[in-house]
């Protein structure tokens, strides 16, 4: 796992001006965004595949135009890099086609379907997604990618900055998390990402999403050197806190919650150190939607850290 990666300033302006421009197509459209319409809008294609079923994906590639010659020269190399590296989505941009896996629960598909929008809307992305090996992306470059179509998908579902100046508007805490989340129709987690994105412009905030943080009910598969899913970091965080452990992170979250099984698992102010050493007051809280623990921590003030010397 790894932080979160802040697209740059540049970039992030580039994007959301495309952005700005699809919403004013679709006439500026009330929450919770159509996806159907935004394809329609976009000219995209739909299809559901199944990660042990290849006979779809080889008949899109049989019908593709020619101009992805790795692809056509060999029919299973789309398949084959959804088998290696477990792929939920992916965008055919010579079909304008999005491919989801339908065997992934219901609730993701949103989320995914928007991310291959967001590369279908960014044109330098398109001669990154035909699969030829003679320009394979680094691993440095390949998670800058998906980083930007994740800021696109964000800026796409949550409507630019209607999302943006209502959060800012509300108490930074899960239950606004809670309503803003049935209000655009996306999933705890997402509207977490996009919240932590949106007030922590000039606000250090932190978001965490890990399984049961409590010892009694974390999974089989827990990793102590690798206890989170996903550790979001707003613009004003990575700036003043960038050194910061999500281990370290960790051990806080799971020294305040519960065992429940399900709601709000615990809040507590919570030190953490910025990059200077001097310690920061945060207020944390973390909910478990049985799927996923979803925490939101924010920033109060600095510690105070005068000594009062009594007279002598």
């Amino acid at each position: 796992m790894t932080k979160s990666l802040i697209v740059s300033p540049r970039t992030a302006s580039d994007i959301d001006q495309r952005v700005d421009r699809i919403l004013r197509g679709l006439g500026n459209p009330q929450p919770p965004l159509k996806l159907e319409d935004l394809r329609e809008l976009l000219k995209l294609d739909l299809q559901f595949y199944t990660a042990d079923n290849p006979s779809l994906i080889q008949e899109v590639v049989s019908r593709m135009r020619v101009g992805a010659k790795q692809i056509i020269k060999r029919p299973t190399l789309l398949f084959d890099a959804i088998s290696k590296f477990s792929l939920r989505a992916l965008y055919l941009p010579d079909r304008k086609r999005i491919l989801l896996d339908k065997n992934i629960p219901q609730l993701k598909h949103r989320w995914n379907e928007a991310h291959e929008i967001g590369h279908s809307i960014l044109p330098w992305h398109d001669e990154m997604m035909h699969g030829d090996t003679e320009n394979t992306l680094s691993q440095h470059c390949h998670e800058h990618i998906e980083a930007e179509a994740n800021f696109a998908a964000g800026r796409l579902l949550f409507l630019r900055d209607r999302f943006t100046d209502e959060a800012l508007s509300l108490s930074p805490q899960i239950v606004t998390i809670q309503s803003l989340q049935k209000t655009y129709g996306n999933t705890m987690s997402t509207t977490l990402y996009r919240f932590v994105e949106s007030i922590g412009a000039e606000r250090p905030v932190v978001g965490v999403i890990t399984g049961h943080p409590h010892i009694q009910r974390r999974s089989a598969d827990y990793d102590p050197k690798n206890p989170c899913r996903h550790f979001i970091q707003s613009l004003a965080f990575s700036k003043m806190f960038g050194r910061i452990s999500e281990i370290d992170v960790f051990k806080k979250i799971s020294g305040y919650c519960g065992n429940q099984g399900g709601g709000m698992l615990g809040r507590e102010e919570l030190l953490l150190p910025d990059d200077n050493g001097d310690l920061h007051r945060f207020s944390f809280e973390t909910f478990y939607n049985r799927y996923d623990s979803l925490t939101l921590g924010v920033h109060i003030a600095p510690e105070d850290r005068s000594i009062f010397i009594s007279a002598r």
